[in-house]
């Protein structure tokens, strides 16, 4: 069987978006290179406003009208057969298809994606009767260890703990090969955060594909839920490997930056400013943040 269910080679995406100087392009992404296989959880790691959320819409089908993206972006099936996801309509159209079925999706904030006036109940027995599935919302909810009294709450009688493992429920509903992650543990206190985390282990464990985008490098750190970081900047791909070398002994610059602002290692803080990724020079790198860092008086 073949092992890998998201490849990217080249990814690159130019969202249009418009700046005080008039019409930009946001370099989203550039020249990605990632791919998480079936059993394993690959995380996807950087700043806020690195590009890992677009990199999930680009996954899903749901980039902005007008985007601009090239290289390779597959879902590959168990046989090795590949679905382009970003080929223009087509590839939107063929990443909707997939969409819920065979990639599940947790989002940011999964309480804006709840009607607030339906139960969590009814809600998750459509996804079910809509994806085509034969789970049972009961046993959904048990596999992200909710009880069953949650189906009769409505979103707002859930803690933020509950209704992110809901929204895990909600991704497996259509029993999906691949399950992204967006953000899934942030505002969770830390109990809550290792159990999603579990939970998401669980869900590799059992055969899909994991990708787990994350900012909190100190949570993914301390649960050793991922086997395989990518550390992203600016758009870019900076470092990828198995997660002990990445998060223990990482090469890049910036990610060894990254680490050395986590609590543990004494809150160093981070050199320079994140650059605005409308209209990046096409080999912006790390080291011009560092000689911008440098130039300003930072000293390591």
């Amino acid at each position: 069987m073949n092992s890998i269910a998201i490849r990217a080679e080249g990814h690159t995406v130019r969202i249009p978006s418009r700046t005080r100087r008039g019409a930009a392009w946001v370099h989203a992404a550039t020249d990605v290179a990632f791919s998480a296989h079936r059993g394993r959880v690959h995380a996807l790691v950087g700043e806020s406003g690195c590009g890992k959320t677009t990199f999930a819409s680009a996954i899903l089908g749901m980039l902005p009208p007008g985007t601009m993206a090239a290289g390779e972006l597959d879902y590959v099936d168990a046989s090795g057969t590949r679905t382009p996801l970003t080929a223009g309509r087509d590839g939107a159209a063929r990443a909707a298809k997939l969409r819920g079925r065979v990639i599940g999706y947790v989002p940011q904030s999964p309480a804006t994606y709840l009607t607030p006036v339906r139960t969590v109940g009814s809600q998750l027995g459509e996804t079910v009767r809509e994806l085509g599935g034969a789970r049972n919302p009961q046993d959904l909810l048990a596999q992200v260890n909710l009880e069953a009294q949650a189906l009769d709450a409505f979103p707002h009688e859930l803690s933020g703990g509950m209704l992110q493992r809901a929204a895990i429920a909600f991704a497996l509903a259509g029993g999906p090969d691949v399950l992204l992650a967006d953000e899934p543990v942030s505002g969770l206190d830390p109990d809550l955060a290792q159990l999603t985390l579990g939970l998401l282990r669980r869900v590799a464990d059992a055969g899909a594909a994991v990708v787990l985008i994350t900012h909190d490098l100190q949570r993914l750190a301390d649960s050793g839920t991922a086997d395989e970081v990518s550390v992203m900047y600016a758009g870019r791909i900076v470092e990828s490997g198995p997660a002990s070398e990445v998060l223990e002994l990482p090469s890049h610059p910036y990610s060894r930056d990254l680490l050395a602002a986590l609590p543990a290692n004494g809150l160093q803080a981070m050199p320079g400013t994140s650059p605005e990724l409308t209209d990046l020079p096409p080999e912006y790198s790390y080291a011009e943040r560092l000689a911008a860092a440098a130039e300003a008086g930072y000293a390591r």
